[in-house]
């Protein structure tokens, strides 16, 4: 096993609202993310995958607040420190953030070396900006973008082409860990792929050391990342590697995720459209039970007893269900 460069250790994280009510969007996560890999985070739209991503990063401000749990970046308790002290001297070197929809808050009446200037400034004033402009000639270059973007205003650039520009931004200061956040949504196929091969790129040459991609389509993830986490009403319900989770899902949920999308690989591409019916829960009044029991089509009165145990396998993978690995198996081979 590698260098673990992201630990989090049963992490919660709640949103108050302006009635005083506890929403906990992020609800006792744990992960490892090591040095050379990357790791995706899937679910459906309110999940809780942002927020976790916000929470990882340190953004703790109303109406978000920080409960308990450890984030750990190489070594370090961010967690522990205050907001201002992690923006310092953590975002930007140690960890990065891409939020979705990054590309449409480009200021329109700026020229992208302002920007690549306002990143680098805020760790280190005095650069000058002719290093500063050297050192965005040469990483855009690297990264197939070409010089002339950093001459041009945000309104001047297609979507794929800001997309990327913010990805090169972001990761200028080439930090450990990498955290995208639906970085190809709202592109078209062609845009995505290139995106999808620039983030690949920043890991292979190692500008940066490893990768957090969070996005809604659970089979894009088989094509980008080493391992899948599969995240519901704020739990993390299953993780296995990348292979695993597309091809064999075992929660319920993820199987759901799996079986609502058109995907081209090989023996998964003739599987039927499903859809999972009904809402995700409301986190400011949860069930008792498992979370996913009202829209689960194999579920029983005992899943309303309780909320189910992780159940962790000999090979590491791990899910949240009252069901065994074996019972999930003999009930997916009856359909």
């Amino acid at each position: 096993m590698g260098k673990n460069l992201l630990e989090v250790n049963n992490l919660k994280t709640k949103y108050v609202t302006r009635f005083h009510e506890d929403v906990y969007a992020v609800n006792g996560v744990s992960l490892k993310l090591e040095e050379g890999k990357s790791l995706g985070i899937a679910g459906e739209s309110g999940c809780g995958k942002s927020t976790l991503a916000l929470s990882l990063m340190g953004y703790y401000f109303a109406p978000l607040h920080y409960i308990s749990g450890d984030i750990i970046v190489d070594g370090k308790k961010i967690s522990e420190l205050d907001p201002n002290t992690v923006r310092k001297n953590i975002l930007g070197n140690e960890i990065a953030y891409i939020p979705q929809s990054a590309m449409n808050a480009l200021n329109p009446t700026q020229k992208i070396i302002h920007f690549v200037e306002d990143v680098i400034h805020a760790h280190d004033p005095k650069k000058k900006k002719k290093d500063i402009y050297d050192l965005a000639r040469k990483r855009f270059g690297i990264l197939g973008l070409p010089e002339q973007v950093l001459q041009k205003h945000a309104v001047e650039l297609s979507g794929g082409m800001k997309q990327r520009t913010v990805i090169a931004i972001s990761t200028i200061l080439s930090p450990k860990v990498l955290i995208a956040d639906e970085p190809t949504s709202a592109l078209d196929v062609t845009s995505q792929k290139k995106v999808i091969r620039m983030l690949r790129d920043l890991m292979e040459k190692g500008m940066i050391q490893s990768m957090i991609f969070i996005t809604h389509e659970l089979p894009l993830l088989y094509n980008v990342t080493d391992d899948i986490m599969v995240m519901y009403a704020g739990q993390i319900v299953e993780k296995g590697n990348a292979e695993e989770m597309v091809f064999d899902p075992l929660h319920p949920y993820s199987k759901g995720l799996m079986g609502s999308i058109l995907v081209p690989e090989k023996g998964v591409r003739d599987r039927k459209l499903t859809a999972i019916p009904g809402t995700p829960p409301n986190l400011k009044h949860p069930p008792d039970g498992c979370l996913f029991a009202d829209r689960c089509p194999y579920g029983v009165p005992a899943c309303r007893g309780g909320r189910p145990e992780e159940r962790v396998l000999s090979n590491g993978r791990s899910y949240r269900c009252i069901m065994s690995e074996k019972r999930i198996r003999e009930v997916y081979g009856n359909e």
